[in-house]
Parts: structure tokens; C-alpha cells; sequence
């Protein structure tokens, strides 16, 4: 019999990531590496695992992720909303704690497209009276 797994998808940016969360010892998995080996950086470390410490299930589950596109930044705030979306498949009764934290909201922000005539989105070209 196949054990129950629970699934969320998260996105950011340009990134998105897809969680499994497995009935488990805490095993934590971004693209078949560790989160030490995948994120470089403490800080991301600790805010991809902030929804299972709210929510008291640290070690509980195992977690599974596949994330692409976009940079590190992006791809960590993705993997905190798969996180998210997944652990209210696990107990409904979390998304108090997590809509409070803000971690339920998919992050609208996007780039803003370049224009033509223009170097970048809003970005002119330098001017010269000359």
C-alpha cells in the first residue's frame, strides 16, 4: 500500500515549485539535492522550512521538491508556498497560522516588460543636448 503524500504547487517570480510532503523523519529534497547542497544561503534555508516549524511539523514529513526557473530568490519563496499549500492538504486547522505569516499568497510581483525606445522597462537612454 502506497503511504499518503500530499502535494502543493508554489509559485514566485518566474519560478515554480512542486511539493510532496511524505509521512517521514524531516528529509528535505530540492531537485534531488539537499537543501544545504540546493541553497547556498542560511537564510533562505530557514525560510523554506518556516511553514513546517509554524506549524509544529518539522520532522514529521519528509519533503520532496521540483523547482525551475527563475533565480534562488524566487525559487525559495516558490518552495515556501508549495510548502504551504501542501500542509493544508496535511490539517486544515494550519491555515490560520499560515495565512496570518502571509505564506498562503502567491507573490504577485513580476517583472515589468521592456518597452521599445527604451533600454529597459522604464529606463531611457541617456540624453545629451549635444
Amino acid at each position: 500500500m502506497m503511504s499518503m503524500q500530499y502535494q502543493g504547487t508554489g509559485r514566485r517570480k518566474s519560478s515554480t515549485a512542486r511539493v510532496r510532503l511524505v509521512p517521514g523523519n524531516g528529509e528535505f529534497k530540492i531537485n534531488g539535492r539537499t537543501v544545504e547542497d540546493y541553497f547556498n544561503f542560511e537564510t533562505l534555508r530557514n525560510e523554506i522550512k518556516r511553514p513546517l516549524v509554524l506549524t509544529n511539523t518539522l520532522g514529521k514529513f519528509d519533503v520532496f521538491v521540483l523547482v525551475e526557473g527563475g533565480g534562488f530568490t524566487g525559487q525559495a519563496g516558490a518552495v515556501r508556498h508549495g510548502v504551504s499549500r501542501a500542509l493544508l492538504k496535511v490539517d486544515d486547522e494550519y491555515r490560520a497560522i499560515l495565512k496570518k505569516e502571509g505564506f498562503l499568497t502567491r507573490d504577485s510581483r513580476m517583472k515589468e516588460r521592456k518597452k521599445y525606445g527604451l533600454k529597459a522597462a522604464r529606463r531611457a537612454p541617456q540624453f545629451s543636448k549635444r
